[in-house]
């Protein structure tokens, strides 16, 4: 089984503010000294937050937080060690308040279309996903298409889209690498056992004893595309993740949009063949 390479990095356990915040400094690779720079404060400030010897404001955590780019469900937790109350609050997504974000998302999905686009939270489940997504799930047997749709599950599950990868080796190094990532930056139980779970998963043979076809276009040199099987013929798409910008709720900054853009003319040209 895999393990997250940053095993041997994840945050304290709750000891006080003090060494949560100098983890978040080490992990960024900040020292103090440019940490207080940023944060218009001293060197000296800092270490005695750190140790425990000087509690820090709710405004000074906040503040490190910022410059530390933690965040917003860790940035609760460094309030919570502090002494303060959580500042951000996490509405369920199918809250009434959120309403107008959910929309949007759904016309930004759907206008993204016929290339696939979907919405996943913080454990890679679906929230949202448009007509080109279904169009790569058709075939996939209905027991992973039980809702909530996980998109690791869904693509590297040996029933699931991982056989008709071609890339498959590659693109499953890109992903667990992407989860190792998160997992170094949340104290998230569920990401982690979901990393465990998909980690786990046996690789199909052809994808273990042969290397990958080579594409009939040139691969585009600025990122890993997604070459998969679909009616007889071979997709290749780039994935994008976007994020919000500056969110106040934890679910909200929690989400993120990823899009499959189509990465050669073939692609492109069969993709718009779809459309009514």
């Amino acid at each position: 089984m895999t393990t997250p390479a940053s095993d041997a990095a994840v945050l304290p356990a709750a000891e006080g503010v003090g060494p949560l915040l100098r983890a978040w400094r080490e992990r960024r690779r900040v020292s103090q000294l440019e940490l207080a720079l940023r944060a218009d404060s001293s060197a000296r400030h800092i270490s005695f937050v750190e140790t425990g010897r000087s509690r820090p404001s709710e405004e000074m955590v906040l503040r490190l937080a910022e410059h530390l780019d933690v965040p917003v469900r860790e940035r609760n937790a460094l309030l919570l060690a502090a002494g303060y109350a959580p500042r951000y609050r996490e509405t369920p997504l199918a809250d009434p308040a959120l309403d107008t974000l959910r929309e949007g998302i759904e016309r930004l999905i759907q206008g993204y279309e016929p290339y696939p686009a979907f919405v996943v939270d913080a454990t890679y489940d679906v929230v949202a996903a448009n007509r080109g997504i279904l169009t790569l799930l058709e075939g996939l047997p209905e027991s992973l298409l039980v809702p909530p749709l996980n998109a690791m599950r869904l693509t590297l599950h040996p029933e699931g889209l991982a056989p008709r990868i071609r890339n498959l080796r590659e693109w499953r190094g890109h992903l667990l690498a992407q989860m190792e990532r998160q997992i170094a930056l949340q104290r998230s139980q569920p990401l982690r056992e979901l990393y465990a779970e998909v980690a786990a998963y046996p690789v199909p043979e052809e994808a273990e004893a042969e290397p990958a076809d080579e594409p009939s276009e040139p691969v585009p040199p600025f990122a890993l595309p997604m070459r998969i099987e679909h009616d007889d013929r071979v997709l290749s798409f780039i994935s994008s993740i976007s994020t919000f910008n500056t969110p106040m709720d934890v679910t909200v900054a929690e989400l993120a949009i990823e899009t499959l853009l189509p990465a050669d003319p073939a692609t492109v040209k069969y993709l718009q063949s779809l459309l009514p």
